[in-house]
């Protein structure tokens, strides 16, 4: 008896823990992706913040040879050498606005006469466009049911922006820029003053001696290849600058120190930058010649100029340090500039690098590091 009555227990017990392994695995997808959604909107909410600490910290990186070569060679104090690079920083980032603001300002009041040039050239693209609304039209027609009252109604038009609104979201904008700004600057001075003592602590909070030298390891790896990647893609967008410019000046387009600081900016967003940098240059032609083939010349330069900075300069310079697949880093590119905006487009590839460092020095992630890379030369060539 005894057996007949452990039998059914022995057969009904599989089948509960296979439903409550499976009650606890949805749960568990329920809550990671809960915690996924929460995480995103904090870093949404939190990008006045955010964002600048994490600017600071890869420009941090990026100064941290100068820092040292103040401190080891000048003899300077932490915080002297610190407010050095500040101001130099500061100093930079004025004469590139100055760069931009002064010959900008000359643009944009020939902006009425460029519209009426561009709409001039455009004019041959309306009969297109027409014909194929009023093909909308009429399918929209068609498509309504025979009783149905006609719903094309003239919709409200939208109210006139007043100059009041203008002037105070300008205001708004100007205050947030300045906010973050400050920000920046106030965290990558106490960063870079506090030199090595933040790495410091974390070692002395990490319990075991071989996991304090991996801590060592991963963050003085961080700091070498995100330090070089970024000195190294400041040089190139110089470069990348210039040419423009000189291109710009050889095309007998006005203003080529603009447009060469324009180019150098756009040449930090991956792959979409150079492409805004060549519709801008086309524009700009189109407005100096009026005419549509003359105003290409400009564009086609530049087109060649980033293909050979893309396909021959970068992979040469960096070698092999960062190789990060291409269809993740534009996947990261419109992702942080969808949750950030600019900045955001700024920080995908240092962010991207980071985490897949860290990934490559962590076994249980290592899948996730591989994943990140690019493709290896053997695969593409079928060995």
């Amino acid at each position: 008896m005894d057996e007949l009555i452990d039998t059914p227990g022995e057969l009904v017990n599989p089948l509960v823990d296979d439903t409550i392994a499976t009650t606890l695995n949805a749960q568990t997808i329920a809550l990671s992706v809960l915690a996924i959604l929460a995480t995103l909107y904090a870093l949404q909410v939190a990008a006045e913040l955010v964002v600048p600490i994490l600017l600071a910290m890869m420009l941090k990186l990026m100064l941290q040879p100068a820092m040292r070569f103040l401190c080891a060679r000048m003899k300077l104090p932490m915080s002297a050498a610190a407010l050095v690079l500040i101001v130099g920083l500061l100093g930079v980032i004025g004469a590139i606005g100055v760069a931009i603001a002064v010959p900008a300002s000359g643009w944009i009041a020939k902006a009425p006469q460029g519209l009426q040039t561009l709409e001039d050239q455009l004019s041959r693209l309306r009969d297109p466009i027409e014909a194929a609304q009023q093909l909308l039209q009429r399918a929209e027609h068609l498509a309504t049911p025979a009783g149905t009252p006609a719903a094309v109604a003239a919709a409200p038009t939208a109210p006139a922006i007043g100059l009041g609104k203008v002037s105070v979201s300008v205001l708004v904008l100007t205050q947030q820029f300045f906010g973050r700004f400050f920000v920046l600057a106030v965290t990558l001075f106490f960063l870079l003053a506090a030199g090595d003592s933040m790495l410091r602590k974390l070692v002395e909070a990490t319990p075991r001696f071989e996991g304090k030298k991996h801590v060592v390891y991963i963050m003085i790896e961080i700091e070498r290849n995100i330090s070089r990647y970024l000195a190294t893609i400041t040089m190139i967008n110089l470069g990348v600058g210039a040419v423009v410019g000189v291109v710009v000046y050889f095309c007998s387009i006005a203003d080529p120190l603009l447009w060469g600081t324009i180019a150098f900016l756009l040449n930090y967003i991956p792959i979409v930058g150079p492409l805004i940098g060549i519709g801008i240059i086309f524009v700009v032609g189109l407005l100096t010649f009026g005419q549509a083939g003359s105003a290409m010349v400009p564009s086609l330069f530049y087109l060649v100029v980033h293909l050979v900075e893309g396909q021959i300069v970068t992979p040469l310079l960096l070698s092999r340090r960062f190789t990060l697949s291409p269809v993740i880093v534009v996947l990261s590119l419109f992702f942080w500039h969808w949750l950030w905006g600019i900045q955001g487009a700024l920080l995908s590839v240092p962010l991207l690098a980071t985490i897949k460092i860290i990934c490559d020095r962590i076994p249980s992630l290592a899948p996730l590091g591989h994943m990140l890379g690019a493709p290896s030369q053997r695969s593409h060539s079928g060995q």
